[in-house]
Order: C-alpha cells, then sequence, then structure tokens
C-alpha cells in the first residue's frame, strides 16, 4: 500500500496549479490584509474551497477516519476522542496526508501556498504536518485554550503558520474557533491539555495578560480558513448543536527552520539531528516564492 508522502507533487486534479504569475495573483492578500494579520495574530475568510472540493474531502475525511482503514498504521497520532470524558468528543489526528490523496492535494492548493508565504515574509514554506479537528453534533468537546508552538518547540526557530480550514459550516453554536486578539505578543506560555479543562491556560497568564484576555468568535462557512500565528491564543468550545463540526488544520514553517530534537518529531518519521535543517519527504517544499 502506497505512503502519499513519497510523492512531493499533486496527484489528483483537485486543485488546478496556477501557470503564470497572473493566475498566482488571484490568491494574494492585500498589504491591508497581511497588516491585519501581523496586528492581531490572525486573519480569517479565506476561500480555499469550492463545493466539489469540500464534497470530496469530507468523503476522504469519513474513510479516514475508520481504524479499520487498511492504511491506518500511517498516522502519526490517531485519537478518536481525545476528551477523557467519553460524553465529549473530540476527534483529533495527525498524518491523514500520507493516506488519502484529495488531502495530501490539499496540501498543494494554491490559494493555501500563496498565503502560507506572504504571512511568512513572502519566504519559502515547507509542510510540518497535518491534523483533523472533528466535533459530533451533540456531544463535541472542547479545544482548550493553547499557543500552538508550545507543542512545537522542537523545531526553531520560531517561524510557523497555521491554518484550519472548515468542512461543515463553523459557528458558535458548533464550537468555531476563537481567537485571542493580540495574544501573540504575550511570549512563549506553557502548554495546556488539548482537549482538557478549557480554561487550563488561565493559571498561566499574568495579570496584564487576563485582562486583556478579549476572545473572538471566528464563525467560517465550510471551505473558508483562517490563518494564524503559532503564538496566538486559541480554542473552541464544545459542540452541543445540532450539526457536526468537521475541520482540516495544515501546519507549515519558513524553509530553513532546524530539528531542536535527537528524538522523532513527529511518530514514525526518521530522526532529523538537532541543529539539522527540516526537510525530506515529511517535510516538502510547498512553495517557492522564486519559482512562483
Amino acid at each position: 500500500m502506497k505512503d502519499l508522502a513519497d510523492y512531493a507533487y499533486p496527484l489528483t486534479d483537485l486543485f488546478a496549479q496556477p501557470t503564470s504569475s497572473d493566475q498566482w495573483d488571484r490568491y494574494r492578500l492585500s498589504q491591508e490584509q497581511i497588516d491585519f494579520f501581523h496586528e492581531n495574530g490572525y486573519f480569517a475568510g479565506v476561500q480555499l474551497l469550492d463545493e466539489k472540493q469540500i464534497a470530496v474531502l469530507s468523503q476522504a475525511l469519513d474513510e479516514v477516519m475508520d481504524p479499520k482503514h487498511p492504511l491506518h498504521g500511517l498516522f502519526h497520532e490517531f485519537h478518536s476522542n481525545e476528551s477523557a470524558d467519553p460524553n465529549t468528543v473530540l476527534f483529533h489526528s495527525l498524518g491523514h496526508w500520507r493516506i488519502a490523496a484529495a488531502f495530501h492535494d490539499a496540501i498543494w492548493n494554491p490559494a493555501f501556498r500563496m498565503v502560507a508565504s506572504q504571512l511568512l515574509g513572502d519566504r519559502g514554506v515547507r509542510f510540518w504536518h497535518d491534523q483533523l479537528f472533528c466535533k459530533p453534533a451533540h456531544h463535541g468537546g472542547v479545544v482548550a485554550w493553547h499557543q500552538d508552538y508550545s507543542y512545537w518547540t522542537r523545531t526553531v526557530e520560531m517561524q510557523h503558520l497555521t491554518c484550519w480550514c472548515g468542512l461543515d459550516d463553523a459557528t458558535e453554536e458548533n464550537g468555531c474557533l476563537q481567537y485571542v486578539p493580540g495574544s501573540h505578543r504575550w511570549g512563549l506560555l506553557e502548554k495546556p491539555s488539548l482537549a482538557g479543562a478549557m480554561d487550563g491556560l488561565m493559571g498561566m497568564l499574568s495579570e496584564e495578560q487576563k485582562a486583556q484576555f478579549a476572545p473572538v468568535a471566528i464563525p467560517l462557512k465550510a471551505g473558508y480558513a483562517a490563518f494564524h500565528h503559532p503564538l496566538l491564543v486559541h480554542g473552541s468550545y464544545a459542540n452541543y448543536s445540532p450539526r457536526s463540526r468537521k475541520a482540516f488544520v495544515l501546519n507549515v514553517f519558513a524553509d530553513g527552520t532546524i530539528s531542536d530534537s535527537d528524538e522523532p518529531l513527529l511518530n514514525g518519521v526518521p530522526v532529523i539531528p538537532k541543529g539539522e535543517k527540516m526537510g525530506g519527504k515529511f517535510f516538502p517544499l510547498i512553495f517557492d516564492p522564486k519559482n512562483n
């Protein structure tokens, strides 16, 4: 059976690839949008998927969520419920790009790659890892307040970026993203349990940070994405609504990022010795501004 990490290029025609600078330009953010990102730590409302792409990815998600999938062993992590409470479910996994062609090719979506490069300072972009976050209707669990980079300090320097994209409409009722604008300037905080108590991070904040803690809900239609800084505090509340909230996440870093660990950076991935540049088939270069 194929490990799709062996292919550093799109495998399907799900995402048309630009062939000219004009075609790439249609995906660019404006300077005003980039400035908003740097000021607030996020930018939301970028359309990444059309209806056909949503349907194909949704079908692929349903397939890879099955623990009996023949390529299940390629996941870096797989949690049918990362919550300790069986009454509140948070499906969370890493590595589905290795298993499903649609998710493999989502990494090569030009709308994603162009914005990622811009928000990283017009630099080359390498793939870090993907995630699925799924909250079922009526009993979906929380994602606790956290900073992504608090889980990623095994890579340096901090030049990472996260893209969250819904396959369902995300609303306040079904547990959409919540951001704390400006919190990316608070420095690195301790990491809480991702599916633990929603407010586990609060005990790690200063009084000044607590006073500035003013979350903003980020409702998004299916197919639309939000990008955020690796230190931006964010989370999402439980889903007690009658509608599911399914989403995938693409995490990237600027080309030139270095391993800061002599342990595997992801389960099932060969060690990149501390001090060496991140690269190889598991961390492919997905955008080179010199060539696009």
